[in-house]
């Protein structure tokens, strides 16, 4: 079974319309969950504590659509280098 990991994070947004971190050295690392469903949960448990915050957003990335296994790896990435 292919694993479909999430990442959620959120912080103080420049402009509430907006996606630019205030800080980014301020953003709050939630996790990395293995399914969209618990991602979802912790990501509304962010959402609503922070609901106060006007300026506080919590997003949740797929990050198994940041890569695909089936692509090649990069020259960087084969020496562990990022990529």
């Amino acid at each position: 079974m292919t694993q479909r990991l999430h990442l959620v994070f959120g912080g103080e947004l420049v402009d509430p319309q907006g996606t630019q971190f205030r800080d980014t050295r301020a953003i709050h690392i939630v996790g990395i969950f293995p399914d969209y469903r618990s991602a979802h949960d912790a990501w509304k448990a962010e959402a609503q504590r922070t609901v106060d915050s006007a300026h506080t957003r919590y997003f949740i990335a797929h990050l198994h659509r940041l890569r695909d296994e089936e692509t090649a790896a990069s020259p960087t990435e084969e020496l562990g280098l990022g990529g």
